[in-house]
C-alpha cells in the first residue's frame, strides 16, 4: 500500500478552455500532471476494466454528485420523549451531508475528487465550501443557489455514540436545473467512478447515472437519504447499490435480521436489476453480493473507542469507491473501506472524522 499525503487545495479547472474530446489537465501539487481520460475511447470500456492506480498521473477522478449539509450537533444523554424537554450537554455546527462527506473522504484519501452539488448564499454554505476545500476537493461544479438555505441537519448524538437525525433539504432539493449543464455532465463522463446518494432529487441522480453509463463509467448509489422507493429507472443505470441493513430491508420489504435474510434481500435487489449489492452491517461488518458469485464478507476493524458513528457509512462507501477505481481486488476494497470506517467512528463529526490515506495505510498494516 503506497501512502499518499492529502491533496493540497487544488486550483480550479475551467471548463471553457476545452471541448468534450480534449484531455484537460488538472493542476495541483499532489498530481502534477493528472488529466482526464478522453471521452470517446471510454465508450467501449467494460465495467471490469477500470483498474487504475491513483499513483499514475492519468487517474480519472472520483466524481461525487450529491448533498451538502450543515450538521447541527446536540449532545444528549437520551432522546426526549413526546412533550418532554431535555438539555443538551453541548451544541455545535459542523460541515456534513452524504455527498460532501463522501467527496471529502475521497480527497483526504489522496484521490482526485470532484463534488457536484448546491449550497445557499449563507454562513452554512461558506462552512461547507471551506470544509470541501480543506479536504482537497475540486469545487468547479459546486453551485450557489439564491433564495434557498443551505441544507442542514439536526444530529441528536446520544452518550453511547448512536445518533438520530432530522434533515432540512434546502438547496440540496431545490434550484437544480431541469437538465444538468453540459459541463456537469462532462465531469461525470470523464470520471473513473461516480458516487450518488439519495439527498438530492431522483431526477438529477437519473441524469447523472445515464450519462455515466453512456461513457462506461461505473456508478455506486449509496441508498442513504430519503426513504422513498428507488425509481426503477435509476436502478437500471446503477452498477453497485450500497445500503445499510435498515435501508436494505426498507427497499426490499425483506427482514434483514440474519445473514440468510440479508442474502435473500440482496437476491431481490439482483432481480430489480442491480448486479452488485454492497451491504453495510455496522458492528457486524459488511458483505458484497455479486450476482452469480459467492458473497464476499468483511468483518469490522475494531475501533479503540466509538465516539460518533455519523459519517461512518459515507466513509465506508467512498473508501470502497477509491480502492475500486484504483484497481484493487474486491476483497481488498472491503478491507480498505473497513479500516477507513474504523478511524471515522473514533472522531466526532462527519467531515472532521474522515481519515487520511496514511492513517488508513498504517491501520491496514496492523491487520
Amino acid at each position: 500500500m503506497v501512502a499518499f499525503s492529502a491533496l493540497s487545495s487544488p486550483k480550479p479547472w475551467h471548463h471553457h478552455h476545452h471541448s468534450c474530446g480534449n484531455n484537460p489537465t488538472i493542476q495541483n501539487q499532489s498530481f502534477p500532471s493528472a488529466h482526464f481520460l478522453p471521452l470517446l475511447p471510454r465508450k467501449a470500456r467494460p465495467f471490469s476494466c477500470f483498474a487504475l492506480d491513483s499513483s499514475r498521473d492519468n487517474a480519472p477522478p472520483l466524481v461525487v454528485v450529491g448533498s451538502a449539509n450543515a450538521d447541527i450537533y446536540v449532545e444528549i444523554d437520551r432522546l426526549p420523549k413526546e412533550g418532554e424537554t431535555v438539555s443538551a450537554k453541548t451544541g455545535q455546527t459542523l460541515a456534513g451531508g452524504k455527498g460532501a462527506n463522501q467527496a471529502v473522504c475521497g480527497g483526504k484519501l489522496a484521490y482526485p475528487t470532484y463534488f457536484v452539488g448546491q449550497v445557499g448564499e449563507d454562513a452554512h454554505g461558506k462552512l461547507i465550501t471551506e470544509a470541501l476545500k480543506g479536504g482537497g476537493v475540486f469545487l468547479d461544479r459546486l453551485t450557489t443557489v439564491a433564495g434557498a438555505p443551505t441544507g442542514h441537519a439536526v444530529v441528536m448524538l446520544q452518550s453511547d455514540g448512536q445518533n438520530s437525525i432530522i434533515i432540512v433539504g434546502g438547496a440540496n432539493m431545490v434550484g437544480w436545473p431541469e437538465s444538468l449543464t453540459p459541463e456537469d455532465l462532462e465531469v461525470v463522463k470523464n470520471a473513473g467512478i461516480v458516487l450518488l446518494q439519495r439527498e438530492i432529487p431522483d431526477s438529477i441522480n437519473i441524469q447523472v447515472a445515464k450519462a455515466a453509463r453512456s461513457s462506461g463509467v461505473p456508478v455506486i448509489l449509496d441508498a442513504g437519504g430519503v426513504d422513498a422507493p428507488i425509481p426503477p429507472e435509476l436502478l437500471k443505470f446503477i452498477d453497485i447499490l450500497s445500503p445499510n441493513e435498515t435501508e436494505l430491508a426498507r427497499l426490499t420489504h425483506v427482514p434483514t435480521e440474519s445473514f440468510e435474510q440479508i442474502s435473500q434481500a440482496a437476491e431481490k435487489c439482483h432481480k430489480m436489476g442491480v448486479k452488485q449489492v454492497l451491504v453495510k452491517l455496522g458492528a457486524k461488518g459488511s458483505v458484497l453480493f455479486i450476482e452469480g458469485e459467492e458473497p464476499i464478507r468483511q468483518s469490522i476493524i475494531s475501533a479503540m473507542k466509538v465516539v460518533d458513528t455519523t459519517g461512518a457509512g459515507d466513509t465506508f462507501t467512498a473508501a470502497f469507491a477509491v480502492a475500486l477505481v484504483e484497481g484493487k481486488p474486491k476483497k481488498e476494497c472491503l478491507k480498505f473501506a473497513a479500516a477507513a470506517a474504523s478511524l471515522c467512528v473514533q472522531v466526532k463529526g462527519a467531515i472532521p472524522s474522515m481519515p487520511d490515506r496514511e492513517s488508513v495505510s498504517n491501520l491496514l498494516q496492523m491487520h
